[in-house]
């Protein structure tokens, strides 16, 4: 198996977003320096009242769709220390009350700008990485994390979808990878894209771009895949020569 960086750039260059415990292609809390994803983009031209030029259905009229999720009503103080409207938005996600929020919880909160539900495994994927005590489910400290990280990748994706179209295509893709330091080929970009196009399944003809969250897994997935080859890239030219068994290994690495 081999990945040619004289070919297509390499993974030398520097590297998507640091992690947060382990967690691939995450923007890093901090906002350090060399992190692409929590750095302010550049400027962006005003957005349209419903972001990305898509109106919201007339039911869900005076949503705020910049922040991605359905809007609450205000519920009982938060704690001490508390944000008050990230509180309110999480005791209304928790519907059953429980003090802790499920995949599905948190995945009906979730919308696209052009308001379709969030993708699940996007979701599930967020939730295992700031489940810091392993319970399967996110409390309000863990949330709190979980919603920064979804704000820098929105303020990720909205620099690189420059035509404000609410979606990323193959250009703006390829851009966006190029920028973390993948200078992929045109036929891998149209791959990825391909992959997550959530209107290009079960024979239907896709759209040829992404929405905001199939772009977030599509970004992590490609890290958490490099990360997995550099592993066994030791000399760190670009090439690995792998057995079964280390195929496989390579392979687990990546579905943990």
């Amino acid at each position: 198996m081999a990945y040619n960086p004289n070919q297509y750039g390499g993974y030398q260059q520097s590297p998507p977003p640091p992690q947060q415990q382990q967690a691939y292609g995450s923007p890093h809390m901090a906002g350090t320096p060399q992190n692409r994803y929590s750095q302010p983009p550049p400027p962006q031209q005003q957005q349209q009242q419903y972001g990305y030029g898509a109106p919201p259905p007339p039911q869900q009229q005076g949503y705020p769709p910049q922040n991605y999720a359905r809007p609450p009503p205000m519920q009982h103080a938060p704690p001490p220390g508390a944000d008050p409207q990230l509180w309110s938005w999480f005791t209304a996600v928790d519907t059953d009350h429980s003090g802790q929020l499920t995949v599905d919880e948190l995945q009906r909160a979730l919308v696209n700008g052009d308001w379709s539900p969030f993708n699940i495994e996007t979701v599930r994927t967020m939730v295992n990485m700031f489940d810091t005590d392993n319970t399967g489910t996110i409390d309000f400290q863990e949330f709190a994390g979980l919603w920064k990280y979804i704000e820098d990748w929105k303020r990720c994706f909205q620099t690189f979808d420059v035509d404000g179209s609410g979606s990323i295509d193959r250009n703006e893709m390829k851009n966006a990878l190029r920028t973390f330091g993948y200078n992929l080929s045109d036929r891998f970009i149209s791959v990825l894209i391909q992959k997550f196009d959530k209107y290009g399944h079960g024979g239907q003809t896709g759209k040829g771009d992404v929405t905001f969250d199939n772009f977030v897994q599509a970004c992590v997935n490609v890290k958490t895949l490099t990360d997995s080859f550099r592993a066994f890239d030791t000399d760190n030219d670009g090439w690995i020569q792998i057995n079964y068994e280390q195929f496989l290994e390579l392979v687990i690495r990546q579905k943990a």
